[in-house]
């Protein structure tokens, strides 16, 4: 991994990494000043310009002392996940990619979050002390490792099905069991005053209504100087036809419909919604497929899959 303005992170698209950890330069990026396509300049698409509005939009909005913050579930997305519910913890279902995918993730978390925290990585519990939530956290495929780790884990997500199927699951093992499963939203517990060490939303942030206001209300329940980690996919060319023609259609790996192309979120879009929200990001690598050994790795490959860690600064 290299390290950038002091920041270490790996898997910025070459096209993008020179401006991720500039911000001026993204600020005029996603402005409409410049766009970087290649190894050129052109004038920024609309779909960039609409990000930029909205974060300064979003920005300009917040005043007085307290701040509300707009549900961000869509009815129609939720209807599709309330759908597969029943399958979260079938390996060869509609989750397969998910539990393949798992290990690789839990292993970036694992590391940027010992190195923020100045925890042992090699502890069987490196985040015992650490209250994390996973926002969005389905049938909890990520919330059992986590608790395995020693943290205290609050899942919650929109859809009620997805919390039964994680609260069936969780209590068949004692280390799992005191995962404390919610159907809420960001939103609700930021208004319930609700903090955490560490904020992860995983494959959701594509799924939301406005992902500005999603990503706020995850920097609200972060305490400052704490950790966000998110997780989602390119909008590129190449994400097209691998995580929705291919993944959708030719090997059916997930329902078709799942994703909408025109929803994902470029690297250099996640880094300026994270500024907006007062989170700078430190770390960034993409999440690349082997279909030969049939597992995921870390990779400086951005354009499909990509995670994201941040520290929220205090404002």
């Amino acid at each position: 991994m290299a390290m950038v303005g002091g920041s270490k992170f790996c898997g910025l698209t070459r096209q993008c990494s020179r401006f991720l950890f500039n911000t001026n330069s993204l600020v005029e990026l996603l402005a409409g000043r410049s766009s970087v396509c290649g190894n050129g300049v052109e004038p920024p698409t609309s779909q960039q310009r609409n990000f930029a509005n909205a974060a300064d939009s979003s920005a300009s909005a917040a005043g007085g002392n307290e701040v509300f913050f707009k549900n961000s579930v869509k009815a129609a997305e939720a209807a599709k996940f309330a759908a597969m519910a029943d399958t979260w913890w079938d390996h060869e279902g509609p989750f397969k990619p998910l539990h393949l995918m798992n290990p690789t993730r839990i292993s970036f978390i694992r590391s940027a979050l010992c190195q923020h925290f100045r925890k042992d990585p090699n502890s069987s519990k490196p985040f015992e002390g650490l209250r994390i939530i996973d926002v969005g956290c389905g049938g909890g495929l990520l919330c059992e490792p986590l608790s395995r780790m020693g943290a205290r884990v609050t899942g919650i997500d929109a859809v009620e099905k997805n919390i039964n199927i994680a609260l069936l699951h969780a209590v068949r093992d004692p280390l799992t069991a005191s995962i404390d499963y919610r159907c809420t939203t960001a939103e609700q517990l930021v208004q319930e005053q609700e903090q955490f060490d560490a904020v992860i939303s995983l494959e959701v942030i594509e799924h939301v209504a406005d992902p500005q206001e999603f990503v706020k209300s995850l920097a609200a329940l972060t305490v400052d100087n704490s950790a966000v980690v998110i997780s989602t996919i390119n909008r590129t060319i190449r994400s097209y036809f691998m995580a929705i023609v291919a993944a959708e259609y030719i090997l059916g790996w997930i329902p078709r419909g799942t994703h909408d192309w025109s929803n994902l979120i470029t690297p250099v879009e996640l880094v300026l919604l994270m500024k907006r929200a007062s989170i700078s990001v430190h770390e960034m690598a993409g999440l690349v497929y082997d279909p030969l050994r049939n597992d995921w790795t870390l990779s400086d490959d951005t354009d499909v899959n990509y995670i994201a860690f941040g520290v929220k600064h205090s404002l």
